[in-house]
């Protein structure tokens, strides 16, 4: 499923840490790394030629950053030239995806300022609008820095901060939190994830997020736990330790708080749930959960109907 991998990387600490890592992804054959040459709106002269060159320069030295073993990496520098960067990156890395035919998109929550912020920038918040790949977005913690603190005490402050990345775990696949609504696309998810080779450890988690009283809250709880119980049994017979949780609030809110709460390793969503089974659209939960959680998070794409049972 995520043989064929494509990263996107902007040569900041964050990118290179991920190609460190890369090969926290067991299944991963190759990796396609790609930089999407911008023009820079303060430069007088834009060489689309030499500024590629200079990137394919630099793109040699973050293959090298790939350690994992028999796994093939490539690279490519493609020019943007157009004054919309973050809509016509986002329109490169789509199509790049789909020529190369890779099973995974990943990217930084936020390129070279994401060590300030949570929140995604707008290119990734176009790849996960409208990508059809399925979609890595990464996030690390950072050693020793607070929110802001580029703004505050200048760019070497930033650049501190971006040289104390951490890892959350020493495998993004060794506990995964993976939401479900019981829907069939969430479902299918849960299928996708439990198989995947690595994952040592998968959190359920069902938000109960309507009632109108107590006891018909209690009464969908009750429900979801019988449900969730049952599927973690199917599950628990696999490789993979089970923990079940049913909580009650609001679903974004909740899922942030739970990844937080079990020091999850990652997310896993399908991009949509029970309320928007249409393929090339993003729910509104997986978005916001996508767009503000601290964790990395990983948005399964579905083209099929499927119809696992458990």
């Amino acid at each position: 499923m995520f043989e064929k991998i494509l990263v996107m990387t902007d040569f900041s600490a964050y990118a290179n840490k991920f190609l460190e890592d890369a090969g926290s992804l067991p299944e991963a054959k190759e990796i396609v790394i790609l930089n999407v040459v911008t023009k820079d709106p303060r430069a007088r002269e834009w060489d689309p030629a030499a500024k590629v060159a200079e990137a394919e320069k630099k793109l040699e030295r973050a293959k090298k950053l790939v350690k994992a073993p028999g796994l093939e990496v490539r690279s490519l520098a493609v020019p943007s030239e157009r004054d919309d960067l973050s809509a016509d990156v986002s329109k490169i890395i789509e199509k790049v995806a789909s020529d190369e035919n890779v099973g995974l998109v990943v990217i930084g929550a936020r390129g070279k300022s994401v060590i300030q912020d949570i929140l995604l920038g707008s290119m990734a918040r176009d790849i996960l609008r409208h990508s059809d790949k399925h979609l890595l977005i990464m996030r690390y913690r950072t050693g020793g820095s607070v929110p802001g603190a580029k703004r505050r005490a200048g760019l070497d402050e930033g650049r501190k901060a971006a040289e104390k990345l951490e890892k959350f775990r020493p495998s993004i696949l060794s506990k995964v939190l993976v939401p479900t609504d019981f829907s069939q696309p969430a479902e299918a998810v849960v299928s996708t994830i439990s198989g995947l080779k690595g994952v040592d450890e998968v959190v359920l988690l069902h938000v109960v997020s309507k009632g109108e009283s107590e006891e018909e809250i209690g009464t969908y709880v009750h429900e979801a736990t019988q449900k969730i119980n049952d599927i973690s049994k199917e599950l628990a017979k696999g490789r993979a330790k089970v923990t079940a949780r049913v909580e009650v609030g609001s679903p974004v809110d909740v899922i942030r708080s739970v990844a937080e709460d079990e020091d999850v390793s990652m997310i896993a969503m399908s991009s949509v749930g029970e309320s928007a089974m249409r393929v090339g659209r993003i729910g509104d939960i997986t978005y916001g959960v996508a767009s503000t959680a601290s964790r990395p998070v990983m948005v399964i794409r579905l083209k099929v109907k499927y119809n696992f049972s458990f």
